[in-house]
């Protein structure tokens, strides 16, 4: 019969393949509370008395904070009459707005924040304890007014302005080491100013300083260089300097002193593929004339690739060596220089050394390295992208 055959293929399962597991329903709010009280009924019938709020037996007092929530609770009160057979609940409740953090935790009616010793997060079962004096501090920096504002604001405002005529640009945060004293930098959306840092001490064994940030709504805060740096990687970006003003300072340049070139950055405006589909390609180079008066033949030179060319960035110069320049950049993005084959209109084939596949923005920072003096500490890391210490 075809029972007998249905039964042979059951008990011939071996692996219990044909099992299946029985639903369990989710206990309801309703049953949650009643096993809650029945609890509270178990220490009843086992100690001879209600829970009191006894400090040295957490289960006592999570038993006793439960039915002070319960009783002031009208409508689980009503529920919980069936079991409640010590007589626990009042009649009526007269239900108030909890007046402070006490009220609220006191009427946790489930205990939902209540724990038992066996599982206090903070209770270690496994490992090695802990060393709570690791990562403390002296103090917690907080933001404040900042009394002498008057001496930065004016610097804020230049800073701005700087900004909004291109002379200054935010970069990405690269390393902790650009915090330092004169510096700018936009930490979620707010423009800050590094008025000092401090000395260097060493906590759990990493150098750390406290600086003096000013910020421009007029607050101040002491906060750590290393703690600042952390959020800068994820929240903030760093200004750049004013090159064309750093560049005057390098040279110690006055009124009665003139531009000798400009430092620029072109991207290519090719319809050519191959190099079309090049991320990131931009001509790093100097010229001693107007951009854009050498750029007017572009499509004629194999040096801009035979094709137009887009003004990214120019910087005006002072008395800039114009060779060591183009050489150290040059270097810098050794690893990411891309060499483009292009035959010129008599047929010869040429090689440009100028263009590199970089983020414009590192390109920016790399550029205020070297105005600043500071690039030989670096070096471009052509794998993340990067501008990384040596």
């Amino acid at each position: 019969m075809i029972e007998d055959w249905l039964q042979q293929i059951i008990d011939e399962d071996e692996y219990g393949l044909l099992y299946i597991k029985p639903i369990v329903r989710p206990q309801t709010e309703e049953e949650r509370t009643v096993m809650g009280f029945e609890e509270i009924n178990s220490f009843i019938d086992k100690h001879g008395k209600e829970p009191t709020d006894n400090p040295n037996d957490i289960i006592e007092k999570r038993l006793f904070m439960r039915l002070k929530g319960l009783r002031n609770n009208p409508d689980l009160a009503h529920k919980l009459k069936e079991v409640d057979v010590h007589n626990l609940l009042p009649e009526q409740v007269t239900q108030t707005e909890p007046a402070s953090i006490e009220d609220i935790m006191n009427s946790d009616d489930f205990g939902m924040l209540d724990t038992d010793p066996e599982h206090d997060i903070f209770t270690i079962k496994h490992g090695k304890p802990v060393n709570r004096s690791v990562g403390t501090f002296d103090h917690i920096a907080k933001q404040k007014k900042c009394k002498d504002f008057d001496k930065f604001e004016h610097l804020f405002k230049s800073c701005q302005e700087d900004l909004k005529n291109n002379k200054r640009r935010l970069l990405k945060f690269a390393n902790e080491g650009s915090i330092k004293p004169g510096a700018f930098f936009v930490l979620r959306g707010m423009l800050l100013y590094i008025d000092s840092v401090g000395d260097f001490t060493y906590r759990n064994h990493r150098q750390q300083a406290r600086t003096r940030c000013i910020y421009e709504n007029g607050t101040e805060s002491d906060i750590l260089r290393n703690s600042l740096a952390k959020t800068m990687y994820s929240e903030g970006q760093i200004v750049s300097e004013n090159v064309e003003d750093t560049l005057k300072d390098m040279a110690g340049i006055t009124e009665e002193d003139e531009s000798n070139g400009y430092i620029y950055i072109l991207r290519s405006l090719s319809k050519d593929p191959q190099i079309r589909d090049i991320p990131d390609l931009y001509k790093i180079g100097w010229s001693s004339t107007g951009v854009e008066e050498r750029i007017k033949n572009a499509i004629n030179e194999p040096t801009y690739l035979m094709a137009k060319v887009k003004i990214v960035e120019t910087y005006k110069t002072f008395n800039v060596n114009a060779q060591k320049f183009e050489d150290i950049i040059h270097k810098f993005f050794k690893t990411a220089q891309v060499l483009i084959d292009v035959t010129d209109h008599n047929g010869t084939r040429c090689s440009p050394h100028e263009w590199f596949s970089v983020p414009l923005g590192i390109i920016q920072q790399a550029i205020a390295l070297l105005v600043s003096g500071e690039i030989v500490k670096y070096k471009y890391d052509s794998v993340t992208k990067t501008i990384v210490e040596r």
